[in-house]
């Protein structure tokens, strides 16, 4: 279902792996939360600031990294990292008080999609190149 992390996901660079491996975990604390009859507002919300800062941070690395080895498709890849921080700032503006499980599940939603297809498809690009910089 969600955030089950698969061997195709890697991208041989362990730094990576392992920040994209505690996304899903976030991902996979939100579903916990949403998946019960109990009002979780507080912890929902804790858990989607974790999930931007996290966010940042993971984006941040990706990017640094890039502009330090002159990643050509840079500015497409940051384009994709900003267009994600957009978007879950719009599901943080959302009323998650009233309707806590419907609107965990979208978020929820859009966070699985989004992180299995930008690692299965953008950060896959980059897989080999950091590889050939003897980024591991």
């Amino acid at each position: 279902m969600y955030f089950n992390w698969k061997d195709e996901y890697a991208v041989g660079i362990e730094t990576i792996d392992r920040q994209h491996r505690h996304l899903f975990e976030i991902g996979g604390r939100l579903v916990d939360l949403a998946n019960d009859d109990y009002d979780h507002y507080d912890e929902i919300m804790e858990v989607i600031q974790e999930l931007k800062d996290y966010t940042v941070y993971h984006f941040g690395f990706e990017e640094e990294l890039m502009q330090k080895y002159g990643y050509p498709d840079y500015e497409t890849h940051k384009f994709h990292h900003f267009f994600a921080m957009k978007k879950i700032q719009k599901f943080e503006e959302e009323d998650f008080d009233q309707n806590q499980k419907e609107a965990v599940m979208k978020l929820v939603a859009f966070i699985s999609d989004w992180v299995s297809n930008h690692i299965l498809n953008e950060d896959q690009k980059y897989k080999d190149f950091f590889i050939e910089k003897g980024v591991r």
